[in-house]
C-alpha cells in the first residue's frame, strides 16, 4: 500500500523492502538530527500488523517464541523470535499487549506467514489471530520505539506529531545502534546468538520452545559461528555496498553486507555478518569498499564471557 504521507512535498519513495513509504523528504542529514531531537516521527506503515486475541494468547506466544510473555504487563513493549527446530530465525516481531489483545508488527510481506504459523499451532487454545495491516499502521518514534495508529488517521499524524522524516534517517540510526533487521541483516542460517538478539528478543530463563537447544548450547559454550559487526566504510567512495554483497578479507569472502546507510556523524556505515574468527582489528572489503570493524557481537560471547567492546 502507498502511504498518503508520500503526498507531502519533497517525499521520495523508498526502495524495497520499504516501498510505499518515504525514504526522505529532501533533507537527509537534517532528518537524522531531527529524529534524534525527538520532534518528529517516521512513516513505517509498510510494516505488517497482526492481532492475537483471546484468553490464551500470551500462553500461546510464550510457548512458541523466544520471549517470556506469560504475565506480560499491559502496554509493555517487547520483541520476540520464532525459531526453526535447528534454532534458526524464521520470524521476528515486536509489539505489546493491551490487556485483551497482543498487537504485533513484523517486516513488510511477512505478516501472512506469521499468522499462518501461529494459527496452525494454536490447536485447542482460545486464541484468534488476524492480520490487520489494512486497518492499522506503524509509526517509528524517536528512540527507535513504535506506535500503532488507525490507517485512516495516517494522513493526520503530521498535525499531531510534526512533519515526518524518512526511513533513511530511521535506518541510519538503527544501523548505528547495531540493531539487526530480519531478512536484511539475517539469512536462512542465522541464529539469535550471532546478531545480538540476546537478551533483547531472547529470554534465557524460560521453559522450552522450538530451537531452544541451539540457543542454549551456543550461549553456554560461547563462540557463535558468525557475528554481527558494524562497518565504518571508506567515505571517499561514493557508493554504499548493497544488501547481500560480499565482505572479503585478503580476497576471500568471509561474510555479507546486510544494511547500509549514510550517517550524519559517522559517514557511510553498514551492518554485516562475518565469520566469528575474523580478527576484530582486520580491515575488510565490502563490495570493494574498505571498512573498519566496530564489534557488536563479541567473538567469544556466551555464558562465561560478556562483551565489553560495545
Amino acid at each position: 500500500m502507498s502511504s498518503p504521507l508520500l503526498k507531502i512535498y519533497g517525499a521520495v519513495e523508498a526502495d524495497a523492502p520499504d516501498a510505499g513509504v518515504a525514504a526522505h523528504y529532501g533533507a537527509i542529514v537534517t532528518e537524522q538530527r531531527k529524529l534524534i531531537a525527538g520532534n518528529t516521527f517516521v512513516d513505517l506503515s509498510n510494516r505488517d500488523v497482526l492481532t492475537i486475541s483471546g484468553a490464551d494468547r500470551l500462553t500461546l506466544l510464550h510457548s512458541l517464541t523466544t520471549q517470556f510473555l506469560e504475565g506480560l504487563p499491559p502496554l509493555t513493549a517487547t520483541e520476540a523470535l520464532i525459531l526453526s527446530p535447528q534454532g534458526r530465525v524464521e520470524h521476528a516481531f515486536a509489539g505489546y499487549d493491551d490487556g485483551e489483545t497482543f498487537w504485533a508488527h513484523t517486516e513488510p510481506g511477512e505478516g501472512a506467514a506469521l499468522v499462518g504459523f501461529l494459527d496452525k499451532m494454536k490447536f485447542m487454545m482460545r486464541v484468534e489471530i488476524t492480520e490487520v495491516t489494512d486497518d492499522w499502521a506503524v509509526l517509528g518514534m524517536p528512540g527507535q520505539t513504535y506506535e500503532l495508529v488507525p490507517r485512516d488517521k495516517l494522513a493526520d499524524q503530521p498535525e499531531r506529531l510534526g512533519n515526518p522524516v524518512g526511513t533513511w534517517a530511521w535506518e541510519a540510526l538503527r544501523i548505528e545502534a547495531g540493531r539487526p533487521r530480519l531478512g536484511l541483516d539475517t539469512d536462512e542460517k542465522t541464529i539469535p546468538n550471532e546478531v545480538g538478539w540476546i537478551p533483547s528478543a531472547v529470554h534465557l530463563d524460560k521453559g522450552c520452545y522450538r530451537g531452544q537447544e541451539t540457543v542454549a548450547r551456543v550461549h553456554t559454550l560461547g563462540r557463535p559461528p558468525r557475528r554481527l559487526v558494524l562497518l565504518h566504510l571508506d567515505g571517499s567512495v561514493e557508493h554504499l555496498p548493497p544488501h547481500g554483497s560480499a565482505v572479503e578479507l585478503d580476497g576471500k569472502q568471509i561474510g555479507f553486507v546486510g544494511s547500509s546507510a549514510r550517517h550524519h556523524e559517522f559517514g557511510p556505515i553498514a551492518l554485516a555478518v562475518i565469520k566469528r574468527n575474523v580478527d576484530v582489528d582486520a580491515t575488510l572489503m565490502a563490495d570493494g569498499v574498505a571498512a573498519n570493524q566496530e564489534v557488536i557481537v563479541d567473538p567469544e560471547v556466551g555464558l562465561h564471557f560478556r562483551p565489553t567492546v560495545r
